[in-house]
């Protein structure tokens, strides 16, 4: 009766949903982060785990002092009324390794010693241990370490939350079902395995208990069960396992006589006692979980490969000849080239909108009208003491030659002082401009994923960026030096605006030779170009106030000029410089770099990276699994999809 109660918890629908299951969780789909739905079996230590799998197998199990269950145990157990004989198997590290029921024992702990080593540490590598045989529920559990908190000798000092991290592993994800295994001669409030599964299932909805030991501990146990203090969603049974030399058909004779006849025992409800209860409800649970994730583990499924197969789509082309190599450089390079085309010349910069330090261009503008805004508007000066800097030059500019003939050489000297003050300028933007551009073009480079693909060749990319900013630097440092020498060397402009300034400067100059000749008149003038200032110092030199005056109209209106030529001039340089620069010299600079004579940069790009052929291996080997899951997924869709049909 008690084999034949056993076989009727198999159903022949449930078969191929756990064998799709089953084949999931063989393929390591869980590495993909994909979740399988497990009926995870937890329980403090000799709470009666081993015992009540093992009367839901008909084998023994590993027993003995300490922790049995080392490593997660994975039961696939597979009903077949047509077996003549068990047939048994362990799957561990990609090896099958045939057993018997009188072996298994010492299989699981051979398998055990190789896995988690020959003392007592545990290990989260599991061993699947397959049974076929007649008589049992068609079901797939995963036994996991008993909880202990108190460390034997020869185990780990952590070995509480070694084996708290393995199992709430296995007990968190939503697609878990716990099976929860208490004993009876305990307070189920105070079991850490409760403690532990009400964590992730607060309100136990997907906990199922397994209550051992019954017939040791009968008094309260039906209120227990149905008070629910620990909040067991899915319910209880109560089991009495196998005991001494008792076959597994007399264990199941004995308890289904003590649930029915022990005066406290018979009072508890049928449908929460014996193992054949628990083997049916367990087969209902998982199919029930199964059918219920089936469509979300196809979603998750097709999200992964997708993702998978985009990323390895996405992956740099392996190339295997020179002249793959460099089509590859001069791809990337002409990638390269309109990107910065975009930033630095066009002023586009929808491929980094929010990035603004990448817009180079505006960047570049900003740079310009800084240096712009530095440049004084007016004619500097070093002496306070109005046109005082201008008659100690002509003091010492004096010569035989008539007195109202204004000396060039004088001019000149102060041209040069004034031009010096502001000579360090141009350098100081240039080099500022030039250390953009080439962070801008590093930064772009090391951003484009046709550069991230070839990591081989990033240094000696970075390098030749880096040697060329400063070769354009030197130039711009030339190109501004001789600007500056020929202020110094030459007073010139064509710009009609020169003479008609100081035509209106002049305008004023009898004004200020009236206040400096006649000592009766303030000595404070109003000048259109400097507002009110003092000039009774200047009558002791009135013999040349007039000269000191038009020197300082003429720079004055002169300066305007110079601060035009210093700034569009440096600026068209600057323009010209990068456009020439990303249109051909950078190429240029790069090709000769990774192609030249010898293919050095060819040849390293044939040498792909180790970290790319990591990955190139590690997304092929998923697209592949995960190919694999699909098409398993899909079979027995397909066959839910008939099934309900019918």
């Amino acid at each position: 009766m008690a084999g034949n109660a056993l076989v009727s918890s198999y159903n022949d629908n449930i078969r191929p949903l756990l064998d799709a299951v089953d084949r999931l969780r063989h393929l390591k789909v869980t590495q993909e982060g994909i979740q399988l739905p497990t009926i995870v079996v937890v329980g403090d230590q000799s709470s009666g785990k081993s015992s009540m799998l093992e009367s839901l197998a008909g084998i023994s199990l590993p027993r003995g002092q300490g922790i049995c269950t080392r490593v997660p145990l994975v039961m696939r157990l597979q009903g077949d009324p047509d077996a003549t004989k068990p047939l048994l198997h362990l799957e561990y590290r990609n090896k099958t390794v045939p057993t018997t029921e009188a072996g298994i024992t010492a299989a699981i702990n051979e398998a055990t010693v190789e896995i988690a080593g020959a003392g007592k540490g545990i290990s989260d590598a599991p061993i699947t241990l397959v049974v076929k045989k007649k008589g049992v529920p068609d079901l797939t559990l995963v036994d996991l370490p008993g909880i202990t908190r108190v460390p034997v000798q020869g185990q780990p000092e952590d070995i509480y939350e070694q084996i708290s991290n393995i199992i709430m592993g296995y007990i968190a994800p939503k697609e878990s079902i716990i099976l929860n295994v208490l004993s009876a001669t305990v307070d189920f409030p105070t079991c850490e395995s409760i403690r532990m599964s009400q964590k992730v299932d607060q309100l136990g909805e997907r906990t199922l208990a397994v209550v051992t030991k019954s017939d040791k501990a009968p008094e309260g146990l039906l209120e227990k069960v149905t008070v629910d203090d620990v909040r067991i969603g899915l319910g209880y049974v109560c089991v009495r396992n196998r005991v001494g030399d008792e076959t597994y058909e007399q264990a199941r004779a004995e308890e289904e006589r003590l649930f029915k006849s022990h005066p406290l025992l018979s009072q508890i409800d049928k449908s929460m006692t014996g193992i054949p209860v628990l083997a049916q409800r367990l087969t209902q649970i998982q199919a029930s979980i199964i059918a219920k994730c089936l469509p979300d583990i196809v979603k998750k499924v097709d999200g992964k490969l997708n993702r998978s197969m985009s990323e390895l789509n996405g992956m740099p082309q392996k190339l295997s000849t020179v002249v793959d190599g460099l089509k590859a450089i001069l791809h990337i390079i002409k990638v390269l080239r309109e990107s910065l085309e975009k930033s630095l010349i066009k002023g586009e910069y929808d491929e980094f909108p929010d990035e603004k330090s990448l817009h180079g261009a505006a960047r570049i503008y900003e740079m310009l009208a800084s240096y712009s805004s530095k440049l004084p508007s007016n004619c500097p000066t070093t002496n306070d003491l109005f046109l005082m800097e201008e008659v100690s030059v002509l003091e010492e500019a004096k010569g035989i030659w008539l007195p109202n003939f204004l000396p060039r050489s004088a001019f000149h000297v102060l041209l040069k002082r004034k031009v010096g003050t502001i000579s360090h300028k141009p350098h100081e933007l240039i080099n500022a401009v030039w250390a953009y551009v080439g962070n801008l073009t590093i930064q772009i480079m090391l951003r484009s994923r046709h550069f991230q693909n070839y990591p081989q060749i990033q240094s000696s990319s970075q390098r030749v960026v880096h040697n060329l900013m400063t070769k354009l630097n030197a130039k711009s440092y030339e190109f501004v030096k001789n600007m500056i020498e020929m202020e110094y060397c030459s007073d010139y402009t064509s710009n009609p605006d020169y003479m008609k300034r100081w035509a209106e400067f002049m305008t004023e100059e009898r004004n200020f030779t009236e206040a400096i000749e006649n000592h009766s008149k303030p000595t404070k003038v109003s000048l259109k170009a400097f507002g009110v200032v003092e000039v009774g110092h200047l009558r002791s030199h009135a013999d040349i106030a007039e000269q000191a005056f038009d020197i300082r109209m003429r720079l004055t209106a002169y300066w305007k000029s110079i601060v035009l030529r210093l700034v569009d001039g440096v600026a068209l340089h600057i323009l010209h410089s990068i456009k020439s620069m990303v249109e051909s010299e950078l190429e240029a600079e790069l090709i000769n770099e990774l192609v030249g004579t010898k293919m050095a940069g060819v040849e390293k790009m044939l040498e792909e990276s180790p970290a790319t052929a990591t990955k190139r291996d590690r997304l092929k080997k998923s697209v592949e699994l995960l190919r694999q899951s699909k098409d398993i997924v899909a079979n027995i869709m397909d066959r839910i999809v008939v099934e309900g049909e019918k």
